[in-house]
């Protein structure tokens, strides 16, 4: 009898701590975003979840067999609980050399543990191989002059020191990528454009940064050359609403207009977008030489005409049209500006049927409203080649071809480009003189 009693004793003492350690649980956690690198001071964030809260967190830096500790976290211990629902935890610290000032350049490893707050307090840990950086970039510009015309190009060159992932040229929102020099360890290069809605006051800079967070700049000698764009007022007839309306959203329906200015706007940004992604189908070489070939016929619409659309008498939009409207008779056979590959040749939007050539190195050529294709996606095509003939798809209201050209996604004046004198002082001198 008396080992009975004992045995209820110890089972009644037993069964909660063996209930409070089944019901224990496990934290979740989450280094998010990712961290691949770390400099002096490192935002690491991380996403901690456990339904009874958490103890404690703790991170540390391990490179070459020491370890370093950069962020710890201790609350009180709670042994004994009685409910769940703790939400889950974001916590956020900084690791680097300031708080580890024996980490050196090179590889690491980031590990952060967490500790559930009950009674078996189980630990998770999560690790990250990281590359230490201590080392920030630098870059140096040439120390060439550099005249650029508002909505024009220009190209600057540049070498870089120290770590770095990302290098190039910009212009207040604007970021243009770039490239080693062909033939010049060393030295880089940024074909870049100054956007036509710039302010003519915007400081163009070369940079280089790294994930670690540092970033280096370089000034250089330029000069802008301030534009004042076209502009103007463009009647919309009833006929036009409708031609573009049918064309373009078939399967819509509402008010005419009001399908028209959605066209008009939120179409014509999402296929500016599309072209600007096209960037990354560039090739990381040259593919055309001298001037860029114009089609002979007139010009009805410049580079950034500011457009007023005015319907039976009111003002109901306005628009940038980036690029060249040039008219001639009907199927007119269009050139191919210069060599260079195909890299869209099909439908799109408010270009209708329309060809994007890739020149390299960020450079292409915007060929729009065809009325049909003469080439293919993947094709290499040579200056003056006939890659389609004009037409009048998309928003267009007669027959024509809408002419523009991109730099790493940004449309340009495409006018310097026909200029030979132009192309060997402002782009080719410059890569000739590394």
């Amino acid at each position: 009898m008396k080992s009975v009693l004992i045995v209820i004793v110890l089972a009644i003492l037993l069964i909660p701590v063996l209930l409070l350690l089944v019901l224990s649980s496990t934290p979740k956690l989450e280094i998010d975003p990712a961290v691949s690198n770390i400099g002096s001071e490192t935002p690491v964030k991380i996403h901690v979840t456990d339904p009874h809260g958490i103890r404690n967190v703790v991170a540390s830096v391990e490179q070459n067999g020491s370890t370093y500790q950069v962020f710890v976290e201790t609350r009180p211990s709670t042994r004994v609980f009685f409910f769940k629902g703790q939400k889950p935890e974001d916590m956020a610290f900084k690791a680097g050399t300031k708080n580890a000032p024996a980490l050196k350049d090179g590889k690491a490893r980031l590990i952060v543990e967490a500790t559930s707050n009950d009674l078996r307090g189980s630990t998770i840990s999560e690790s990250r191989d990281v590359t230490v950086i201590t080392r920030p970039p630098t870059v140096k510009a040439d120390g060439a002059q550099h005249y650029i015309n508002q909505g024009g190009c220009e190209l600057v060159t540049f070498s870089v020191q120290g770590f770095w992932t990302e290098a190039g040229e910009k212009s207040g929102q604007y970021k243009f990528r770039s490239f080693p020099v062909p033939g010049k360890t060393g030295q880089r290069f940024s074909l870049f454009a100054y956007p036509w809605d710039l302010p003519a006051t915007t400081v163009p800079v070369v940079y280089a940064s790294n994930p670690a967070g540092s970033e280096a700049v370089a000034h250089f000698w330029f000069k802008v050359f301030p534009k004042t764009f076209r502009k103007r007022d463009l009647e919309l007839s009833d006929s036009f609403v409708e031609k573009v309306v049918t064309e373009i959203d078939p399967g819509g329906s509402g008010d005419l207009l009001t399908r028209f200015l959605k066209i008009n706007g939120e179409t014509r940004r999402a296929n500016n977008k599309t072209l600007a992604d096209l960037r990354n189908k560039t090739e990381e070489r040259f593919l055309w030489s001298g001037p860029f070939l114009r089609m002979n016929a007139k010009w009805e619409s410049n580079f950034a005409d500011d457009r007023s659309y005015i319907y039976h008498g009111k003002k109901v939009d306005e628009q940038v049209h980036l690029g060249f409207d040039l008219s001639n008779l009907k199927n007119t056979p269009i050139p191919a500006a210069n060599d260079g590959k195909i890299v869209f040749a099909e439908r799109l939007g408010i270009y209708g049927n329309c060809i994007v050539l890739d020149h390299g190195y960020g450079l292409q050529s915007i060929y729009g409203h065809l009325n049909e294709f003469k080439v293919k996606a993947g094709d290499m095509v040579k200056k003056g080649q006939i890659i389609g003939l004009t037409g009048a798809t998309g928003l267009a209201g007669g027959d024509h071809l809408h002419f523009s050209m991109q730099v790493d996604g940004v449309q340009i004046n495409p006018v310097e480009w026909w200029d030979e004198h132009w192309i060997h002082d402002r782009i080719l001198s410059k890569i000739s003189a590394q």
